[in-house]
């Protein structure tokens, strides 16, 4: 795309970006029915959670357009699989009594999170820039999972040791 291309050039790059994101998640629904390529599991979860923070890492560090899009389109594929799984292992973790309290709670926390994301990304944004604001979130979110994993790994081989 031409750089000089002013407003519409900018709208047209602006929609390509959503697009790909766009087209990763429907790739990912796609594979993951057609397929069944990942068998809900708590390692799967948390891969595809460490991936989704990769890529937005990356995209946040992008500097190529190209390179922005293929990220995009990483981050749908990784986040509507992770979303699907951790919705799938809420589901299979609840008792048959709270099926439909627990799974409506996650929803919730979910959501709420991701608007409370938009503030602290946004806010952060107007102090550091939105790149930087972005990648430091993710990265946060990274480490975070990285420490869960480590914790929830070190119970498991514990309770089997």
């Amino acid at each position: 795309l031409n750089e000089g291309a002013g407003l519409v050039g900018t709208s047209v790059r602006y929609n390509i970006l959503f697009a790909a994101t766009a087209a990763g998640a429907l790739f990912a629904g796609i594979a993951l029915e057609a397929k069944n390529l990942l068998q809900p599991s708590l390692r799967s979860a948390f891969i595809l959670a460490v991936l989704w923070c990769a890529a937005v890492i990356g995209f946040a560090a992008a500097s190529n357009f190209v390179i922005a899009v293929m990220l995009l389109f990483a981050v749908g594929f990784t986040h509507l699989s992770f979303n699907a799984m951790a919705q799938a292992m809420v589901q299979l973790s609840a008792p048959a009594a709270m099926r439909g309290r627990i799974p409506g709670l996650y929803n919730m926390s979910a959501l709420g999170l991701m608007t409370f994301s938009g503030v602290t990304i946004g806010f952060g944004g107007s102090l550091v820039g939105v790149h930087w604001s972005l990648g430091l979130s993710a990265a946060t979110l990274l480490a975070v999972i990285l420490v869960l994993a480590f914790v929830i790994g070190r119970g498991t081989r514990a309770a089997a040791g």
